[in-house]
């Protein structure tokens, strides 16, 4: 169990997070969200030890396992990919080198020392037999075929592969190393739709510690039980996933804004009294005790986001012909000496004014099919045709890595030609994309990652194009700019072309799936479930919480001629009150049995007693917060 108290982190001026309190452990699979550059990755680098906190205080148990994922890797080299996840499984194979040394010895050995090594051969045989040594490889080939590896690509040599493949052959090894806690940052960047969904299924059933940072709503809800979220300089913890943690966020926010509405009703009374009777003598004392319970009066502060949904005004492309881009018969390939063929007779065609998803695993052709779209690849048969008129701009995973760390922001988007033209406010057009006011003077060097790839797709909607091709836009962009991004896309007037694995923007701006699989590519109509999800299920999504019915009230033969507005209100106080009272009775009677020392000889009864306990108190959490939030409403 790791736990961490009062921790506060600041950057010059600026600060990051203030008095955060949180607790990992069993059971507990948080996601961490937040704005880009709110401080997630500096908070995690914290907890698991690689930073240290202004004030506060970790406290990590001594035979705590952490395991970390973080966004950036070195460059490792030296070993095959299959021995790099391998590492993950130390304890296993290093008693794997100490059992065939012991043989080594045997064979070599007499007397008492035979009998010497012989016990030590099978105690170490043992372990590894409870550590499940026999079945490690066979878990660790399991995991990277689930991550998208061929077999063939076990025994490739790291300094081969990709940052994105090294990325999962690093989670490949936290996985397989099995740490009591797992700390992942955008753990689905250089993922595809199928891996995402493998490793959903793995970690929903994660039994240990897990906290991640990511921005695919549908990947939090799969997996998270509950949610942290770091704005305004605090943590708030929400129990549930992502749809639970958005509802119950309005709420708080609903209550925040109503209480300080009362408060401004009551200030406002309290300033009109003493403006009235500032200048009477016999109520100086009524004025100056208001006068002060005013200076002293703490002020409710509501928790507005704020990444603030913003309207989007593009420049009108001119207008293209209707078809837009036409594949007929295409077989595609490179020429890297082994005549490989990605791609067979691929035939399908763009429309103008469609938003068209491509889908599939990684190194099905994606990418190829985006190259032979925007002419740096040619087909090895059939042809690749663009409409009349079309004018094409393209952004992929690396435009942000060739910005300007030099220029401000608004000097790098006047990088691109004819931004202005028009009378176009640049500044207004920024703000749209989360760089309001000072921020368009902030040096792009000073930018997080996520920032500087929402500039850089700042950049690349900003011309006037009429086809658009985006390859993994949404990599490091958090949940308010991909909010952005949808918001973007959605007002966008011309047609769009999109790689992404994040399921909840496919679904929200896509009209068309090319689903590219197994040399082929297919265009499907909509968004069928069976394409989008091919390894699983389709999820349904989570219905909204109906509100809460009132009980019925009896009828009465004659109804009274006042009625308390209220009341409703005040019979749920009273009764949400009771249940938090039951709640906390029951929280004490857990914590009694938590507190025998004979219930730690059966570890079975500890996890139980353990869970009960956590049930427990969440419940009376949850009750506690509804009691405030009916006490705001009612004024109490």
């Amino acid at each position: 169990m790791l736990t961490a108290s009062g921790l506060s982190r600041s950057f010059g001026p600026r600060t990051l997070f203030e008095d955060v309190s949180l607790r990992l452990g069993d059971g507990r699979r948080i996601a961490l969200v937040g704005g880009n550059g709110t401080g997630k990755t500096t908070l995690i680098e914290v907890l698991v030890g690689l930073q240290e906190p202004d004030s506060g205080a970790v406290h990590r148990p001594k035979d705590l396992r952490i395991g970390y994922l973080p966004q950036e890797l070195p460059t490792e080299t030296g070993r095959t990919v299959f021995q790099q996840v391998m590492l993950g499984a130390e304890a296993v194979t290093g008693l794997a080198h100490e059992i065939e040394a012991l043989g080594h010895r045997l064979a070599e050995a007499s007397g008492a020392e035979t009998a010497r090594l012989l016990a030590a051969y099978g105690e170490a045989q043992s372990r590894f037999e409870q550590l499940g040594g026999y079945a490690v490889e066979a878990e660790a080939h399991r995991i990277l075929s689930g991550l998208g590896f061929d077999p063939a690509d076990h025994g490739r040599p790291m300094g081969e592969m990709s940052g994105g493949w090294r990325m999962r052959v690093a989670l490949a090894r936290l996985l397989l190393s099995a740490p009591d806690l797992l700390v992942m940052d955008e753990p689905t960047n250089h993922l595809d739709v199928d891996s995402v969904a493998w490793l959903e299924q793995q970690l929903a059933a994660w039994p240990r510690g897990l906290l991640f940072v990511s921005h695919d709503r549908d990947f939090i809800d799969a997996v998270a039980n509950r949610i942290l979220e770091l704005s305004g300089n605090r943590i708030t913890e929400y129990v549930g996933g992502f749809a639970e943690f958005v509802l119950a966020r309005e709420e708080r926010l609903a209550a925040q804004r109503a209480a300080a509405a009362q408060q401004s009703r009551r200030v406002a009374h309290t300033e009109r009294f003493i403006e009235r009777f500032r200048y009477k003598a016999t109520k100086s004392r009524q004025v100056q005790s208001r006068v002060k319970a005013l200076e002293k009066l703490d002020r409710i502060v509501i928790d507005e986001p704020a990444d603030a949904r913003t309207r989007f005004g593009f420049p009108a492309p001119r207008r293209s012909s209707r078809v837009v881009a036409e594949f007929d018969g295409v077989t595609a390939g490179y020429d890297d000496g082994d005549g490989e063929i990605v791609l067979t007779d691929v035939t399908f065609t763009i429309e103008r004014g469609r938003t068209v998803a491509l889908v599939g695993p990684n190194g099905a052709g994606k990418t190829t099919l985006v190259k032979l779209m925007t002419d740096r690849l040619t087909p090895l048969a059939g042809r690749v045709t663009l409409g009349t008129n079309v004018d094409l701009s393209t952004f992929d995973q690396l435009q942000a890595e060739v910005l300007d760390d030099r220029r401000t922001v608004l000097e790098e988007a006047r990088t691109v030609p004819g931004v202005e033209q028009g009378n176009r406010n640049l500044r207004t057009y920024l703000a749209s994309f989360g760089f309001r006011g000072d921020a368009v003077d902030r040096l792009v060097g000073d930018l997080s990652g996520g920032e500087q790839t929402r500039l850089a797709l700042a950049k690349a909607l900003a011309v006037p194009v009429n086809l658009l091709v985006l390859d993994e836009p949404t990599n490091h962009l958090d949940l308010p700019s991909c909010d952005v991004l949808e918001d973007a896309l959605l007002a966008y007037p011309g047609t769009v072309v999109l790689i992404t694995h994040d399921r909840h923007l496919i679904r929200s701006v896509a009209d068309a799936l090319v689903e590219v699989r197994d040399g082929r590519a297919v265009l499907h109509e909509g968004v069928p479930d069976q394409v989008l999800y091919p390894t699983q299920a389709a999820p349904k999504p989570k219905p909204a919480p109906k509100p809460e019915r009132q009980a019925p009230q009896p009828k009465s033969k004659k109804a009274p001629k006042t009625r308390d507005p209220d009341h409703a209100l005040r019979k749920r106080l009273e009764r949400a009150e009771k249940a938090w009272e039951e709640a906390e009775a029951e929280v004490l009677a857990t914590q009694a049995v938590l507190a025998d020392p004979d219930l730690y000889s059966d570890q079975e009864a500890v996890n139980s007693a353990v869970a009960a306990h956590d049930v427990a108190r969440d419940r009376a959490a949850a009750l506690m917060s509804e009691w405030e939030t009916l006490s705001a409403r009612l004024g109490t």
